[in-house]
């Protein structure tokens, strides 16, 4: 007798597009904002006004889930879809929820990603608009930060009041698509200004980006931006985007950028979808003023912080979280039995490169030697003091000999609860469980919140402790630069200022060939620099890349549109 043949899933944009949408402002009602708080972009989107925050500042904040994950691999661990399908997985079991995630950029999406809006039944509708351009908001941000670019190369050309030095200009060029011929080159040749080399980072990398989703007010966005550091003057002082007048135009542009965006799940779950500053060279959350509207509006309000929990969720912590006011109730930390598997090291495991299809095979012993990299991760989480529940994410080749193995693990390392989670399959039902343990996970019994360091620490002292804290390295190393800008910087007055550790995600140490949990390394800084707007400085630890090429077959070469205007290839 033949077996019957499993039913293929419809890909990302198929469930997307049989979805039925309701009008934006059917998911704005019931959280409470009113019609005139609402700036619509077609039937489906809408800005929200800071109004909205203002008139609802009064009420209680609802309860605020972080979701985290171990350290991702080129397999994809599904973290949004994770985020998505818990927020629908709350709605399901009858609660007040909402989600904030960050906006994609362009680059990864027609790069590699292909869209990275959730995936499966759990993802945010219109997929095709939330993948693209939404409201403009990476355009906004991109347009600010050239017009900070150019009115650098025509100081240098008008008299140079500021006494700008050339060769110490920091302020480089940015823009929303990975065009890795970018990353290097030289402008002002012909004439047309002061030849010097510069460079585009990804816009997601701008320090622009990081003030706007650190931003607290309109106000704090305009002095955010005017303290944007370009470069240095004769004398080795500062020269600020205020210094040359152009942190006013600045906000200008971004006056509407500044608003959330409102969007829905494909269960009408209200998901706030604002900013997207990276979690390697910035913290890699969306922005503090989508989160205080949501709070406001939702009984359950849930977060994603980028990459793994030793970058975004640690950044989350000791950038955001002091700069909001806010503390999240409970961690959400993702998991999949082929990621920890991948962290084994007995599997290659390589972006773009076919995967080996043993790792796909049942193997409870290499799931166990990967699950130091699990238990790692949530041994820094009791460093905050915040509750965690590990969400797996099953799939189809998972064994239950796998998954007991994973559970046992993280139980024995302090997590509450270990849950399946089939959200990508069922959506909201089939996240409803791990909803039902996060709700409890709320409420439980807690240590006091606690940051990793104070910020009246020695600039060094607070890198060697989230490399030897949350890294798990034997020690640092500085090298000749970063010494250097330790001392320019404590001079300056900019040592109280968090640290933002830009590092490879692939990896708790600077090596991404590392994996699991390595122990024996000592972590690299070989420079420091100052985001003054965002607020933070950040050591860089290797090579870092801000500006991605695409490889031989990026994922824009699958996609196409119909005669009917109809998207084709985003998945």
């Amino acid at each position: 007798m033949n077996q019957p043949t499993a039913k293929k899933m419809p890909s990302d944009l198929e469930i997307a597009h049989s979805a039925k949408l309701r009008p934006i402002q059917e998911i704005a009602g019931p959280l409470g904002l009113q019609e005139d708080e609402l700036e619509h972009y077609g039937r489906y989107k809408a800005k929200v006004s800071l109004a909205a925050l203002e008139r609802l500042g009064g009420r209680p904040n609802g309860k605020y889930i972080l979701v985290t994950a171990v350290t991702p691999t080129p397999l994809g661990e599904g973290k949004t879809t994770t985020t998505i399908g818990l927020a629908q997985g709350l709605a399901h079991i009858g609660r007040k929820a909402a989600a904030c995630i960050r906006q994609p950029s362009l680059g990864p999406v027609f790069g590699i990603k292909g869209g990275a809006a959730g995936g499966g039944y759990s993802q945010v509708v219109p997929m095709e608009d939330i993948n693209l351009h939404l409201t403009g908001d990476m355009h906004a941000v991109s347009s600010a930060h050239a017009l900070l670019s150019a009115m650098v190369d025509t100081l240098l050309i008008k008299g140079n009041p500021a006494k700008l030095d050339p060769t110490k200009i920091t302020w480089r060029r940015c823009v929303d698509m990975n065009d890795g011929a970018l990353r290097n080159i030289v402008v002002g040749l012909q004439g047309n200004g002061i030849p010097r080399e510069t460079g585009f980072d990804l816009t997601a990398a701008s320090e622009v980006m990081a003030a706007l989703s650190l931003a607290t007010s309109l106000k704090d966005l305009r002095e955010r931006l005017g303290r944007i550091i370009v470069g240095y003057n004769h004398l080795d002082l500062p020269v600020s985007a205020e210094d040359l007048k152009a942190a006013g135009a600045m906000t200008v542009l971004l006056r509407d950028a500044i608003k959330p965006n409102l969007m829905q799940t494909l269960e009408h779950v209200p998901t706030f979808v604002h900013c997207g500053p990276f979690a390697n060279i910035a913290h890699g959350n969306s922005s503090i003023l989508a989160d205080y509207i949501a709070l406001k509006c939702a009984d359950y309000v849930v977060t994603e912080a980028g990459f793994g929990a030793d970058m975004g969720m640690e950044k989350f912590y000791n950038i955001k979280c002091r700069v909001s006011g806010l503390v999240p109730d409970a961690v959400c930390m993702v998991a999949t039995v082929r990621a920890l598997k991948a962290h084994s090291g007995r599997y290659r495991v390589i972006a773009g490169r076919p995967i080996d299809p043993k790792l796909f095979e049942p193997n409870a012993e290499a799931l166990r030697e990967g699950l130091p990299n699990l238990i790692k991760h949530l041994e820094n989480t009791r460093h905050f003091g915040v509750p965690c529940v590990v969400a797996v994410n099953k799939f189809s080749t998972d064994s239950e000999e796998e998954i007991q193995a994973l559970r046992e693990g993280a139980e024995m390392a302090g997590a509450l609860e270990v849950v399946v989670c089939e959200g990508h399959g069922q959506g909201g039902p089939g996240a409803a469980a791990l909803a039902e343990a996060m709700v409890k996970a709320c409420e439980a019994p807690r240590e006091k919140f606690r940051f990793l360091y104070p910020l009246d620490w020695p600039i060094q002292r607070k890198i060697e402790t989230i490399a030897t804290t949350i890294y798990g390295a034997k020690g640092v190393r500085f090298e000749k630069a970063a010494s250097a800008a330790i001392d320019k910087f404590t001079k300056l007055g900019w040592e109280r200022l968090p640290i933002c550790m830009a590092k490879t995600q692939y990896s708790f140490s600077h090596d991404a060939s590392l994996r699991g949990r390595p122990s024996d390394f000592v972590l690299p800084i070989r420079d420091i620099r100052i985001s003054a707007g965002a607020g933070f400085l950040y050591a860089l630890c290797g090579e870092i890349m801000t500006m991605p090429a695409f490889g031989s077959k990026p994922a824009a070469q699958v996609m196409d549109i119909d005669e009917a205007g109809n998207v084709q290839g985003l998945f």
